[in-house]
């Protein structure tokens, strides 16, 4: 059952398979947290997007320019328009998500999913999944029912959004740009969770 974490739920992951023995916590991170775990987060931003997860980032990625995102971060999340989640599994972040919060009046119930990625080397394990129900219970805690997100078009994530009851809104083409100048499409997707 989760626990709750400063009004937040902590989600053990229930998804426990033979070949995963701990289990998963989810937490949000504070600016200070950010910057007391930001060595571990940039290896994993650098590992994702240097093992083709690009993020909206060009590979290859440096140590520097990943600290760099993360610091950016902070003021979103001192003024809390964004929410910064982390999984840990033995007490190493193996995966983070996030919500960035709408401003404008009349779009106070939705918020946006960004930056959903799980260690590679720990995949199909059920974080991705325990991030998603965090992320759907922080953004009701929030009174965020509407969410939109966007991935790239054929790419395994386009399934598991699916998958989470997740509906395609449609395919903008040509949407992000590869390091060799190819150009990819962009699947945008939206659930209301207060169906």
């Amino acid at each position: 059952a989760p626990v709750s974490d400063g009004g937040l739920e902590r989600t053990p992951a229930s998804q426990t398979t033979s070949r995963q023995h701990a289990s998963i916590i989810v937490r949000p991170l504070s600016a200070v947290a950010l910057e007391r775990n930001l060595e571990a987060l940039a290896d994993l931003l650098v590992t994702t997007v240097n093992g083709g997860h690009p993020l909206g980032f060009m590979p290859p990625l440096s140590h520097n320019h990943a600290r760099g995102y993360w610091l950016a971060l902070r003021g979103d999340l001192q003024d809390n328009s964004r929410l910064l989640l982390a999984a840990y599994c033995e007490d190493r972040i193996v995966g983070t998500g996030q919500l960035a919060f709408v401003a404008w009046p009349n779009a106070r119930h939705r918020a946006e999913l960004q930056k959903l990625f799980v260690d590679p080397g720990v995949r199909a394990r059920g974080i991705g999944r325990a991030l998603m129900a965090a992320l759907h219970s922080a953004a009701r805690q929030h009174g965020r029912t509407l969410l939109l997100l966007n991935t790239r078009r054929g790419w395994p994530a386009e399934a598991f959004y699916r998958q989470l009851g997740y509906h395609e809104v449609g395919v903008i083409p040509g949407y992000s740009q590869g390091s060799a100048g190819e150009r990819y499409d962009t699947v945008a997707f939206y659930v209301d969770l207060s169906l």
